[in-house]
């Protein structure tokens, strides 16, 4: 079915006209919002042979009054609505133009016609599945329902006037909304979610911790469900526990101030000196910013970008001692939030993984703050549907290609972002870009979720039989480092969860590794297991993430659009911004980023807009904000 929707509203802006064409016929309709055109709905009022040649045309009736009805035929059923003729034009190698023409109407008089003809409006682009579509409003498809995706559609919904026209669709090609965030139910009941993807976010986090109370959301701190449990914190080298304390946070822990000195509070000054620097990106003159790499070079940004972890440490005169808090604390958080050790990862993103005052996660999954932005964009969210090729037509719009598990879809849209790493998307882009993001190494992150009636073997940690392990294990190198590395960036005891099967109480687990664990494995780091058996083991999980990229020191970043060869036309791209800082939150960032351009181009552009809405200022400056991710 192709549809077609016309951008003029009938005299008390009460009734809408449209054409719809099916299997070779024209049925025009028109919706009436009040009881001066008939009942409210969708009404027939012709249908219309489709046209054997260019410039067909079909005059109507116009003798007998209009009745409204679901099953008009054209003859003696007219209305102040009634089209007059329809004429096909093709105008050089783009899509047939379909004119409808109407009479003349004095204004305000819907019962009162006046001779000649009026073209009432002109269609040029017809799209699939009977959705309408109108001249003047904009036609946005989003590669990802994930944070950038997500973030994007919800953006343009704000920032667009009030009285414009914007149809965004959002192709995901999984199952469900939230990308890198999302939960499985432990033994498969709905009421025992666990996060296997992004899991908590804090609270300079500003997009997200907005977005959570706009959309009236409940949070917990993250360790909010681990009541029963101890709290305890360890950092385990293979050999050795060197650091053991509470899990509250590094902040204000005696034990770190005891064993390291002045460090912790030197790092902790830094980092709220970095990050502040990065929220600046939130607000004008930085936002909204065209170029990621110069935006970070002006913010001084790159003083921290430039250099790894441990470089950016020293240069500011910390830990210059031993390094001891740098490999025990710092290491051991960069290790568990993006699986790298602080001689590989830039300075910045080691000072996103202190910044961890206010933790929180979103009761029942994080993913529920995507789902709401899309909700709240009036976005149209297609899953399970890739986009496989996009080609710009001479006309400026653009041809998408979607695949689904049952079939293909040509659709026509106005504007694309692309809201996912293109080294993944498996999709060609015509004319070919001018600048392509260059490919980039991901970390290939396994999760593995498991539950057991049993709790950790302290012997397994080289700790005396007797010993509790710590709720949370984080790990970090020693030196010099072993032949066989630990096989585990973290262990995590999360919360007790019911067995629907036994009604018996367990313990879940989470494991971050660099590759898959077996059950043989798992069962090991378990008390009083029995070699011979995994029987332990009562429920296992494991996913398999292209988490993050690998974040060594750099200055430049990925654009934000693709530029296409062959004249004018761009691909807005949100996922530039991973190697820079990658987190929920900032995925989030770009998407506003991107959403903000866009809605800037219309107001130039005088497209997507209403005439009230040209030259607006709506949206720069201080504006609402979106989330973050800290172990994935």
């Amino acid at each position: 079915m192709v549809g077609l929707r016309f951008d003029r509203l009938l005299y008390d802006n009460s009734a809408d006209i449209a054409a719809v064409s099916l299997s070779g016929t024209t049925y025009v309709y028109y919706y009436s919002a009040s009881s001066q055109h008939g009942p409210a709905g969708i009404h027939e009022l012709s249908i219309m042979g489709v046209p054997d040649s260019i410039n067909h045309q079909e005059s109507y009736n116009l003798s007998s009054p209009f009745v409204a009805s679901p099953s008009l035929d054209t003859n003696g059923k007219t209305s102040p609505y009634q089209p007059l003729a329809a004429s096909y034009s093709a105008v050089m190698d783009v899509t047939p133009m379909l004119y409808v023409f109407w009479a003349g109407k004095v204004a305000g008089d819907p019962t009162t016609a006046s001779s000649g003809y009026e073209q009432l409006s002109l269609i040029s682009r017809p799209i699939d599945n009977g959705t309408w579509m109108s001249s003047a409003q904009e036609q946005i498809p989003l590669g990802s329902a994930g944070s950038g995706g997500s973030s994007a559609a919800y953006y343009i919904n704000k920032f667009k006037g009030p009285c414009s026209r914007v149809n965004i669709t959002v192709y995901e090609r999984s199952g469900y909304v939230g990308g890198r965030s999302t939960t499985v139910d432990v033994h498969g009941d709905p009421l025992q979610p666990v996060e296997v993807g992004a899991s908590i976010f804090v609270q300079v986090n500003h997009n997200l911790v907005s977005a959570v109370n706009e959309f009236g959301l409940s949070t917990g701190s993250y360790d909010s469900g681990k009541k029963e449990i101890e709290q305890t914190l360890g950092v385990y080298n293979g050999a050795e526990w060197v650091f053991r304390g509470s899990d509250n946070g590094w902040w204000g822990i005696v034990k770190l101030l005891w064993k390291y000195g002045m460090a912790p509070i030197q790092t902790q000054r830094l980092m709220k000196k970095t990050v502040g620097l990065f929220l600046k990106m939130y607000e004008a003159p930085a936002f909204p910013f065209k170029d990621l790499s110069q935006t970070v070079y002006d913010l001084g940004l790159t003083e921290a970008t430039a250099m790894t972890g441990k470089q950016y440490l020293r240069e500011n005169r910390i830990d210059t001692s031993d390094g001891s808090f740098a490999t025990d604390i710092i290491q051991a958080s960069t290790r568990v939030n993006y699986a790298q050790n602080i001689d590989n990862i830039h300075g910045l993103e080691t000072m996103v993984c202190m910044a961890t005052d206010g933790a929180m996660q979103v009761k029942g999954g994080n993913w529920q703050i995507f789902a709401g932005m899309l909700k709240a964009s009036n976005a149209h969210t297609v899953l399970n549907t890739s986009i496989t090729s996009i080609h710009r037509q001479p006309n400026g719009t653009y041809t998408l290609t979607t695949t689904s598990s049952t079939k293909s879809t040509l659709r026509n849209h106005d504007t694309i972002i692309l809201a996912a790493p293109l080294q993944y998307a498996d999709l060609t882009i015509s004319p070919q870009p001018l600048n392509p993001p260059p490919a980039i190494p991901y970390v290939s992150l396994h999760v593995t979720l498991f539950t057991s009636s049993s709790p950790l073997n302290p012997l397994v940690f080289n700790l005396p039989h007797t010993s509790t392990v710590p709720s949370t294990i984080l790990t970090t190198l020693r030196s010099p480092p072993p032949a066989l590395p630990l096989p585990y960036y973290s262990i995590s005891t999360l919360r007790l969860v019911t067995n629907p099967k036994t009604s018996s109480r367990e313990y879940l687990y989470k494991i971050f590794s660099a590759a898959e664990l077996t059950d043989a494995y798992i069962h090991s780091l378990l008390r009083d297991n029995d070699p011979s058996s995994t029987s332990q083991l009562t429920w296992i999980h494991r996913k398999l993430w292209q988490s993050y990229p690998y974040l060594p020191p750099r200055v430049t970043f990925e654009d934000v659009k693709m530029e296409l060869e062959e004249g004018e036309g761009e691909v807005w791209y949100t996922s530039g911004i991973e190697g820079f800082i990658s987190t929920m939150e900032t995925s989030s960032l770009m998407g506003m980023n991107v959403a903000r351009l866009v809605v800037e181009g219309w107001e130039g552009e005088g497209r997507g807009v209403s005439e009230g809405e040209k030259g607006r200022e709506g949206g720069k400056g201080k504006v609402g904000l979106g989330w973050e991710d800290k172990d994935l």
